[in-house]
């Protein structure tokens, strides 16, 4: 089971099935404002759902195609990010990620981000990671900012919340430019 150290409050640990319980309490308990950019969230409506997305991501983590860990804070499970779209030929990956609205703002996501990326560039030899969120998710897209990403465009409808087409930013670095 992966591990990733972030600092003495904030771990990441791969997700496992007995997990699934505390994924969707965390997820319930903020889907107010996930919802707001996150179209998934609509779709996730009981314990069940979170465990086979845990599943899934067991199974894409087998073939190195995606991981997903949890974000504990304190012993407390606060989050969730992941690896996806895992691309060997060009070694990249994209991170995704969301926090519970009790953790928001304590810049948790930012430092697990961090770790994370240098986890991938560091262990998994990757070339390149991509962020990508909607262009009006003004909080999660400073994320990247502050860890040095550059913008590398706009992906125009790319993407649907609530029957609505929204456009996607895409943000990115690379291992030559990561601050180790």
């Amino acid at each position: 089971m992966l591990e990733v150290p972030v600092n003495e409050d904030i771990m990441l640990r791969q997700l496992q099935p007995a997990d699934a319980p505390l994924v969707y309490k965390q997820l319930d308990s903020s889907r107010k404002s996930l919802r707001k950019f996150l179209p998934w969230v609509d779709y996730n409506t009981s314990e069940e759902h979170s465990l086979r997305f845990i599943q899934m991501m067991l199974r894409k983590a087998e073939d190195q195609e995606a991981i997903a860990l949890g974000i504990w804070y304190k012993g407390v499970l606060c989050g969730v990010m992941d690896l996806h779209d895992w691309d060997h030929q060009l070694h990249k990956v994209e991170i995704g990620y969301w926090v519970g609205e009790s953790f928001q703002g304590k810049g948790i996501a930012t430092k697990a981000c961090r770790a994370l990326v240098t986890y991938a560039f560091k262990k998994l030899r990757l070339n390149k990671i991509e962020i990508h969120f909607m262009l009006q998710n003004e909080r999660s897209g400073q994320i990247p900012i502050k860890l040095g990403f550059t913008r590398e465009g706009i992906l125009r409808h790319n993407a649907k919340l609530h029957g609505q087409f929204v456009d996607i930013v895409v943000m990115g670095v690379l291992r030559q430019d990561w601050k180790f």
